[in-house]
C-alpha cells in the first residue's frame, strides 16, 4: 500500500498535535516544578523559623532551670563546703576568648577552694567533657585563683544512674535535684579531683 501525499500531511497534522500536546504536557509540568520549588523553599523557611523557637525554648528552659537550681546550689555551696562568694552566670572575655560558667563559688583563707558549677536539664556525655575543658581553662581566665583547689559539680535535673556513674568517674560531685532542692549525690567515700 502506497503513501499518499494526502497521507502525509495528515501524518504531519497530528505529529504537530501531538507535538503542541507535548509542549503543552511539558509547560504544565515546569509550572508543577516551579509550585513544588516555591513550597520547598517555604517548607526550608518554616523549619528554620521552627529551629529558632525550639532553640530559644531550650535556652529559657536552661535558664529556668539555672534559676531553680541557684538557690539551693548557694545553701549547699555555703554550708557543705565553705564558699564565701557564690556568682552565678559568670561571663568571662580575655583576648577574644570567652568563658561561661553557669554558677562559680570560691572561698580565699584556709578553706582556698573554688567550684564551677555547670547545671544541665538533661545531663549528657558532652556534658563532662564540657565540664572538663571549663576546668582546664579555668586558670587562664581567673589568675587571681591560680592557688586555689579547684573542682566541678554537675548539677542535673535528669539523669540516669550510668550517666551518674560516669561524672563520679570524672572526678565530679552530682548534684541532683529532690523536691526542687539540689542535693549531693555522692558517695560517702567519694574523692573529687582536684584540677
Amino acid at each position: 500500500m502506497a503513501t499518499t501525499p494526502d497521507d502525509l500531511w495528515t501524518l504531519l497534522r497530528e505529529l504537530i498535535e501531538a507535538q503542541k500536546e507535548t509542549e503543552r504536557k511539558f509547560q504544565e509540568t515546569e509550572r508543577r516544578f516551579q509550585e513544588t520549588d516555591h513550597e520547598i523553599r517555604n517548607t526550608d523557611r518554616q523549619i528554620r523559623e521552627l529551629g529558632k523557637q525550639i532553640g530559644g525554648l531550650g535556652e529559657k528552659f536552661g535558664s529556668f532551670t539555672e534559676g531553680l537550681a541557684l538557690p539551693s546550689m548557694e545553701r549547699l555551696l555555703r554550708q557543705r563546703f565553705g564558699m564565701e562568694v557564690v556568682s552565678p552566670s559568670v561571663r568571662v572575655t580575655k583576648e577574644g576568648r570567652h568563658l561561661e560558667i553557669d554558677v562559680l563559688a570560691y572561698a580565699d583563707g584556709a578553706v582556698n577552694t573554688a567550684y564551677v558549677v555547670e547545671v544541665k536539664s538533661h545531663l549528657r556525655e558532652e556534658s563532662i567533657l564540657q565540664l572538663k575543658q571549663l576546668l582546664e581553662r579555668f586558670r587562664e581566665f581567673f589568675p587571681e585563683h591560680r592557688d586555689k583547689h579547684l573542682h566541678g559539680i554537675l548539677a542535673a535535673v535528669d539523669l540516669s544512674a550510668e550517666m551518674r556513674e560516669r561524672v563520679l568517674r570524672a572526678g565530679f560531685y552530682v548534684a541532683r535535684i529532690h523536691d526542687q532542692i539540689f542535693t549531693l549525690d555522692v558517695p560517702d567515700d567519694f574523692q573529687p579531683k582536684a584540677y
